[in-house]
């Protein structure tokens, strides 16, 4: 089975993890949306030509006139663009890696019995769990927004609730967002186990791979996410206006 690229999984991280709007600009995808993270307000760039400086200008201008912040995404080949906006004063955040997957996981019939629950819409405890975490309504709309098959993964440790993820599926790819575990359940196999009905889940809707984008300073994940055997396909990082 042939993995999907880094070009198909950010169509799949887009198609997922939807921003409000998407317009054309020139070279430039640009999206626009009411909170909901980086990802669904950061410019990008399709292919690797770096943009003229006025482009880049009416991008940023575009993003003002938005209320949104100058922010782009930057992705893999596009080393002369991001040297451009260094250039320019735009500084490095959030260096992220995305891993993928062939499924079914090979762990997965170790699951629990109801130690990780699939539906749509979240109950209000999941989204207690994601607000303790920093994930509010704006997130959860950016959930609701995804239009493929999706569900809301809550992680039970014995009776007591302990985490939340969401999982949506874009053709062929699953992708993981938002996995929360609460900080008293935290190094107790909850997350393994969300991961795990995750990629269950994914499998049942016909799905070949799951995918996820996590950032590098997140050591614990990116632990996590390797010893499931996911492999690293493709790295990424924003540049912000100073």
């Amino acid at each position: 089975m042939t993995d999907p690229d880094a070009g198909r999984l950010f169509e799949a991280m887009d198609a997922t993890w939807p921003a409000a709007e998407v317009r054309k600009h020139g070279a430039f995808t640009l999206r626009r949306s009411p909170g909901g993270g980086k990802r669904v307000v950061a410019a990008s760039l399709r292919g690797c030509v770096p943009p003229s400086p006025v482009a880049v200008q009416e991008v940023a201008a575009q993003q003002s006139n938005w209320n949104q912040i100058r922010i782009f995404q930057l992705q893999p080949g596009q080393a002369a663009f991001d040297a451009q906006l260094d250039a320019l004063g735009y500084e490095v955040v959030d260096p992220v890696t995305l891993y993928c997957c062939a499924l079914p996981f090979e762990c997965a019939c170790d699951l629990p019995r109801m130690s990780a629950l699939c539906h749509w819409p979240p109950l209000e405890v999941q989204r207690e769990i994601w607000a303790s975490g920093g994930v509010g309504p704006d997130r959860i709309e950016v959930m609701a927004r995804a239009a493929g098959p999706k569900a809301s993964i809550f992680g039970l440790h014995g009776d007591a609730p302990a985490g939340v993820a969401f999982v949506a599926t874009d053709q062929d790819i699953a992708m993981v967002h938002a996995l929360e575990v609460s900080p008293k359940f935290r190094r107790q196999g909850v997350a393994q186990r969300m991961m795990v009905g995750a990629g269950n889940w994914a499998a049942a809707q016909g799905t070949s791979h799951l995918a996820l984008a996590v950032t590098d300073a997140n050591e614990a994940a990116n632990a996590l996410y390797q010893s499931l055997g996911m492999r690293p396909v493709a790295q990424y990082h924003y540049r912000v206006a100073r």
